[in-house]
Protein backbone atom coordinates (compact mmCIF):
# COMPACT_ATOMS: atom_id res chain seq x y z
CA UNK A 1 0.00 0.00 0.00
CA UNK A 2 1.45 3.48 -0.43
CA UNK A 3 2.32 5.34 2.29
CA UNK A 4 0.21 7.61 4.32
CA UNK A 5 3.25 10.07 5.73
CA UNK A 6 5.72 12.16 3.65
CA UNK A 7 8.51 13.82 5.48
CA UNK A 8 9.68 16.88 3.35
CA UNK A 9 13.37 17.69 3.58
CA UNK A 10 14.87 21.11 2.11
CA UNK A 11 18.13 21.18 0.89
CA UNK A 12 20.82 23.66 0.01
CA UNK A 13 24.31 22.66 -0.76
CA UNK A 14 23.71 18.86 1.35
CA UNK A 15 25.07 16.50 -0.63
CA UNK A 16 27.27 15.12 2.05
CA UNK A 17 24.41 14.66 3.80
CA UNK A 18 21.30 13.16 1.62
CA UNK A 19 21.95 10.08 0.74
CA UNK A 20 22.52 9.44 4.65
CA UNK A 21 19.57 10.66 5.90
CA UNK A 22 17.11 9.63 2.79
CA UNK A 23 18.94 5.55 3.71
CA UNK A 24 17.77 6.33 7.46
CA UNK A 25 14.15 7.43 6.51
CA UNK A 26 12.92 4.67 4.21
CA UNK A 27 15.08 2.29 6.51
CA UNK A 28 12.38 2.70 8.82
CA UNK A 29 9.81 0.62 10.65
CA UNK A 30 6.82 2.57 9.25
CA UNK A 31 6.28 2.91 5.52
CA UNK A 32 7.24 6.63 4.53
CA UNK A 33 7.66 8.72 1.51
CA UNK A 34 10.84 11.24 1.21
CA UNK A 35 10.51 14.71 -0.47
CA UNK A 36 13.52 16.42 -1.09
CA UNK A 37 13.16 20.28 -1.92
CA UNK A 38 15.91 21.88 -3.56
CA UNK A 39 16.74 25.24 -3.79
CA UNK A 40 19.17 24.77 -6.73
CA UNK A 41 21.90 23.88 -4.80
CA UNK A 42 25.47 24.65 -6.26
CA UNK A 43 26.76 21.75 -4.97
CA UNK A 44 24.91 19.12 -7.25
CA UNK A 45 22.39 18.27 -4.33
CA UNK A 46 19.68 18.43 -6.25
CA UNK A 47 20.94 16.64 -9.22
CA UNK A 48 21.82 13.70 -6.65
CA UNK A 49 18.72 14.37 -5.52
CA UNK A 50 17.20 13.23 -8.51
CA UNK A 51 19.52 10.06 -9.19
CA UNK A 52 18.21 8.64 -5.95
CA UNK A 53 14.68 9.13 -6.78
CA UNK A 54 15.09 7.41 -9.80
CA UNK A 55 16.45 4.32 -7.89
CA UNK A 56 13.42 4.37 -5.69
CA UNK A 57 9.71 5.37 -6.06
CA UNK A 58 9.38 6.82 -2.52
CA UNK A 59 11.76 9.03 -3.26
CA UNK A 60 10.53 12.32 -4.65
CA UNK A 61 12.16 15.86 -5.80
CA UNK A 62 10.75 19.08 -6.12
CA UNK A 63 13.54 21.85 -7.67
CA UNK A 64 13.37 25.37 -7.13
CA UNK A 65 14.71 28.16 -8.99
CA UNK A 66 15.84 30.13 -6.49
CA UNK A 67 17.17 30.33 -2.76
CA UNK A 68 14.74 32.48 -0.95
CA UNK A 69 14.42 30.74 2.57
CA UNK A 70 13.31 27.62 4.28
CA UNK A 71 9.56 28.92 4.87
CA UNK A 72 8.92 29.13 0.84
CA UNK A 73 10.04 25.57 0.52
CA UNK A 74 8.12 24.27 3.15
CA UNK A 75 5.37 25.71 1.91
CA UNK A 76 5.99 24.42 -1.59
CA UNK A 77 6.29 21.11 0.02
CA UNK A 78 3.09 21.54 2.01
CA UNK A 79 1.24 22.56 -2.00
CA UNK A 80 3.16 19.05 -3.20
CA UNK A 81 2.07 16.98 -0.07
CA UNK A 82 -1.81 18.13 -0.28
CA UNK A 83 -2.18 17.56 -4.62
CA UNK A 84 -0.92 13.91 -3.41
CA UNK A 85 -3.78 12.98 -0.12
CA UNK A 86 -0.65 12.58 2.06
CA UNK A 87 -2.59 12.32 5.65
CA UNK A 88 0.83 13.00 7.90
CA UNK A 89 3.76 15.81 6.51
CA UNK A 90 6.72 16.30 8.45
CA UNK A 91 9.43 19.22 8.45
CA UNK A 92 12.79 17.33 8.90
CA UNK A 93 16.19 18.99 8.48
CA UNK A 94 18.29 17.40 6.20
CA UNK A 95 21.74 17.49 8.67
CA UNK A 96 20.96 14.67 10.99
CA UNK A 97 19.78 17.27 13.77
CA UNK A 98 16.53 15.46 13.89
CA UNK A 99 16.82 11.93 14.55
CA UNK A 100 14.82 10.04 12.07
CA UNK A 101 14.33 7.24 14.84
CA UNK A 102 12.00 9.79 16.53
CA UNK A 103 9.14 9.52 13.42
CA UNK A 104 7.16 6.80 14.91
CA UNK A 105 7.16 8.09 18.02
CA UNK A 106 5.69 11.35 15.94
CA UNK A 107 3.34 9.31 14.17
CA UNK A 108 2.04 7.26 17.31
CA UNK A 109 0.79 10.76 19.00
CA UNK A 110 -0.35 12.09 15.93
CA UNK A 111 -3.09 9.02 16.06
CA UNK A 112 -3.41 7.97 19.83
CA UNK A 113 -4.20 11.80 20.76
CA UNK A 114 -5.60 13.08 17.11
CA UNK A 115 -3.43 15.62 16.97
CA UNK A 116 -3.13 18.34 14.63
CA UNK A 117 0.22 18.89 15.11
CA UNK A 118 2.98 17.11 16.62
CA UNK A 119 6.07 19.25 18.03
CA UNK A 120 9.46 18.05 18.59
CA UNK A 121 10.60 19.73 21.87
CA UNK A 122 14.18 20.05 22.32
CA UNK A 123 13.01 21.69 25.38
CA UNK A 124 9.77 19.55 27.43
CA UNK A 125 11.25 17.98 30.42
CA UNK A 126 14.50 19.05 30.54
CA UNK A 127 17.50 20.13 27.81
CA UNK A 128 18.09 18.13 25.11
CA UNK A 129 20.48 19.91 22.98
CA UNK A 130 23.97 18.56 21.56
CA UNK A 131 26.94 20.63 20.13
CA UNK A 132 25.50 24.39 20.27
CA UNK A 133 27.39 27.18 21.69
CA UNK A 134 25.90 28.86 25.12
CA UNK A 135 24.75 31.85 23.32
CA UNK A 136 22.92 30.23 20.59
CA UNK A 137 21.26 28.08 23.29
CA UNK A 138 20.48 30.62 25.40
CA UNK A 139 19.15 32.61 21.89
CA UNK A 140 16.43 29.62 21.53
CA UNK A 141 15.01 29.41 25.06
CA UNK A 142 14.85 33.28 24.89
CA UNK A 143 12.78 33.16 21.93
CA UNK A 144 10.62 30.23 23.24
CA UNK A 145 9.77 32.24 26.25
CA UNK A 146 9.29 35.94 24.50
CA UNK A 147 7.03 33.48 21.70
CA UNK A 148 4.93 32.34 25.12
CA UNK A 149 4.71 35.64 26.81
CA UNK A 150 3.65 37.45 23.92
CA UNK A 151 1.29 35.13 22.24
CA UNK A 152 -0.20 33.05 25.10
CA UNK A 153 0.93 29.76 23.38
CA UNK A 154 1.93 27.07 25.97
CA UNK A 155 4.55 25.24 23.40
CA UNK A 156 7.88 24.66 24.96
CA UNK A 157 9.49 24.77 21.76
CA UNK A 158 7.79 27.05 19.42
CA UNK A 159 11.01 27.67 17.26
CA UNK A 160 11.86 23.81 16.85
CA UNK A 161 11.57 22.62 13.18
CA UNK A 162 10.78 18.78 13.83
CA UNK A 163 7.04 18.48 13.00
CA UNK A 164 4.62 16.00 11.96
CA UNK A 165 1.25 17.84 10.44
CA UNK A 166 -1.61 15.85 9.93
CA UNK A 167 -3.08 17.01 6.62
CA UNK A 168 -6.31 18.41 7.83
CA UNK A 169 -4.72 21.05 9.77
CA UNK A 170 -2.38 22.12 6.83
CA UNK A 171 -5.64 22.05 4.05
CA UNK A 172 -7.36 24.28 6.92
CA UNK A 173 -4.77 26.82 6.65
CA UNK A 174 -4.71 29.92 3.60
CA UNK A 175 -0.80 28.88 3.50
CA UNK A 176 -0.89 31.33 0.40
CA UNK A 177 -0.57 34.09 3.14
CA UNK A 178 2.57 32.68 5.10
CA UNK A 179 4.95 35.47 4.41
CA UNK A 180 7.79 34.26 7.30
CA UNK A 181 10.75 32.52 6.81
CA UNK A 182 13.16 31.16 9.24
CA UNK A 183 12.31 30.55 13.08
CA UNK A 184 9.49 32.77 12.62
CA UNK A 185 8.27 30.28 9.65
CA UNK A 186 8.41 27.85 12.77
CA UNK A 187 6.69 29.63 15.13
CA UNK A 188 3.53 31.28 12.18
CA UNK A 189 2.47 27.61 11.22
CA UNK A 190 2.24 26.36 15.16
CA UNK A 191 0.32 29.29 15.90
CA UNK A 192 -2.32 29.40 13.18
CA UNK A 193 -3.14 26.06 13.84
CA UNK A 194 -2.95 26.69 17.64
CA UNK A 195 -5.19 29.96 17.52
CA UNK A 196 -8.14 27.92 15.82
CA UNK A 197 -8.27 25.61 18.33
CA UNK A 198 -6.19 23.20 16.57
CA UNK A 199 -4.91 20.10 19.10
CA UNK A 200 -1.11 20.85 19.34
CA UNK A 201 1.09 17.74 21.33
CA UNK A 202 4.85 17.78 22.34
CA UNK A 203 6.96 14.85 21.70
CA UNK A 204 10.77 15.38 23.70
CA UNK A 205 13.75 14.64 21.13
CA UNK A 206 17.41 14.78 21.59
CA UNK A 207 18.63 17.70 18.93
CA UNK A 208 21.86 17.32 17.66
CA UNK A 209 23.34 20.22 15.87
CA UNK A 210 25.39 19.16 12.15
CA UNK A 211 28.58 18.33 12.07
CA UNK A 212 28.81 18.69 8.14
CA UNK A 213 28.20 21.45 6.32
CA UNK A 214 27.46 25.13 7.88
CA UNK A 215 24.45 26.31 9.74
CA UNK A 216 21.76 28.24 8.14
CA UNK A 217 21.03 31.02 10.90
CA UNK A 218 21.24 34.43 10.44
CA UNK A 219 20.61 38.12 12.08
CA UNK A 220 18.07 38.57 9.56
CA UNK A 221 16.13 35.17 10.71
CA UNK A 222 16.20 36.31 14.31
CA UNK A 223 15.07 39.94 13.74
CA UNK A 224 12.14 38.60 11.82
CA UNK A 225 11.11 36.38 14.19
CA UNK A 226 11.48 39.44 16.82
CA UNK A 227 8.39 41.58 15.55
CA UNK A 228 6.63 38.44 13.80
CA UNK A 229 5.17 37.42 17.19
CA UNK A 230 3.22 40.73 17.84
CA UNK A 231 2.19 40.68 13.97
CA UNK A 232 0.80 37.34 15.17
CA UNK A 233 -1.19 38.83 18.18
CA UNK A 234 -2.51 41.38 16.02
CA UNK A 235 -4.03 39.47 13.57
CA UNK A 236 -5.16 37.36 16.45
CA UNK A 237 -7.13 40.32 17.93
CA UNK A 238 -4.83 40.55 20.60
CA UNK A 239 -5.74 37.83 22.35
CA UNK A 240 -3.78 34.79 24.20
CA UNK A 241 -6.17 32.48 23.99
CA UNK A 242 -7.59 29.99 21.24
CA UNK A 243 -11.04 31.11 19.06
CA UNK A 244 -11.71 28.21 16.59
CA UNK A 245 -13.14 29.95 13.86
CA UNK A 246 -16.56 29.13 11.73
CA UNK A 247 -14.58 28.27 8.57
CA UNK A 248 -11.18 27.29 7.31
CA UNK A 249 -8.60 30.53 6.34
CA UNK A 250 -8.94 28.81 2.72
CA UNK A 251 -12.34 30.33 2.95
CA UNK A 252 -12.96 32.79 5.21
CA UNK A 253 -9.26 34.53 4.99
CA UNK A 254 -6.01 34.94 7.04
CA UNK A 255 -7.68 35.14 10.80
Amino acid sequence: MPADTLIIVPTYNERENLPAIVQRLLGLPVAVDVLVVDDTSPDGTGELADQLAAADSRIHVLHRAEKNGLGRAYLAGFAWALQRGYEFIFEMDADFSHDPADIPRFLAAARDSEADLVVGSRYRDGIRVINWPLNRLLLSLWGGYYTRLITGMPISDPTGGYKCFRRRALAALDLGTVRSNGYSFQIELTHRIWRRGGKVVEVPIIFTDRFKGSSKMSKAIVREATWMVWKLWLEHGCRRVPVPPTAPESEAGAV
